[in-house]
């Protein structure tokens, strides 16, 4: 059975383009991952809306949920509400990036 962790866990390997020393998970770019029967659906935003890598983000984000075994259908689903911000970094993220 799948579950949130393992989900959260293999996206942590994915890393922001636009910022490539943080993942997208700490990035606080997956705002909630919902599962049922192993079906995963995750809603994300970007960490602006008009990404460059946007589309290169969420196939990303499908190819590596692929790798978890026995995982059924996947859907990103995206959404600027709320906005990114950097508040949602931690403070040791915000330095990484210079944004404190």
């Amino acid at each position: 059975m799948i579950d949130e962790k393992t989900v959260l866990d293999k996206l942590s390997e994915i890393y922001e383009p636009c910022a490539p020393i943080i993942n997208i998970v700490e990035m606080g770019l997956i705002y909630d991952v919902k599962i049922d029967n192993n079906n995963v659906s995750i809603l994300m935003t970007f960490s602006t809306p008009h990404c460059p890598a946007g589309l290169k983000m969420v196939k990303m984000v499908k190819d590596k949920l692929k790798e978890i075994e026995g995982i059924g259908e996947i859907e990103v689903e995206l959404t600027f509400d709320p906005p990114w911000s950097p508040d949602r970094l931690s403070e040791e993220n915000r330095k990484k990036l210079g944004f404190i």
